[in-house]
């Protein structure tokens, strides 16, 4: 998932192609974000009617969509809520610990 909050650097869709090996078709760009690429799709954001994603996003899309076309397994990251709720989790168990 792309967080705005971390200071990801948006880019718009229509760019899309020139930061990515071999510059794709726009038509292509849009298919990996509508039906994605053996079950991988490249995330985006909606701001003000506009769609964005980021470079870290498209180097996650290259990575996964790689891993299915070869056959490994693709990684699942976890959601920025849920990893801040295990790392609060974990802080809290060592402060537990400690005192």
């Amino acid at each position: 998932m792309i967080d705005i909050s971390q200071g990801a650097s948006l880019i718009p869709i229509p760019e899309v192609p020139a930061h990515v090996p071999s510059r794709p078709h726009i038509a292509t760009v849009w298919r990996w974000m509508q039906r994605g690429v053996r079950g991988v799709k490249l995330e985006t954001v909606l701001i003000g009617g506009k769609r964005f994603t980021s470079s870290e996003a498209i180097q996650r899309f290259i990575e996964d969509s790689t891993a299915a076309a070869d056959g490994r397994p693709t990684p699942k990251a976890k959601r920025t809520r849920d990893r801040q709720r295990s790392i609060e989790a974990a802080e809290r168990e060592l402060n537990a610990a400690i005192v």
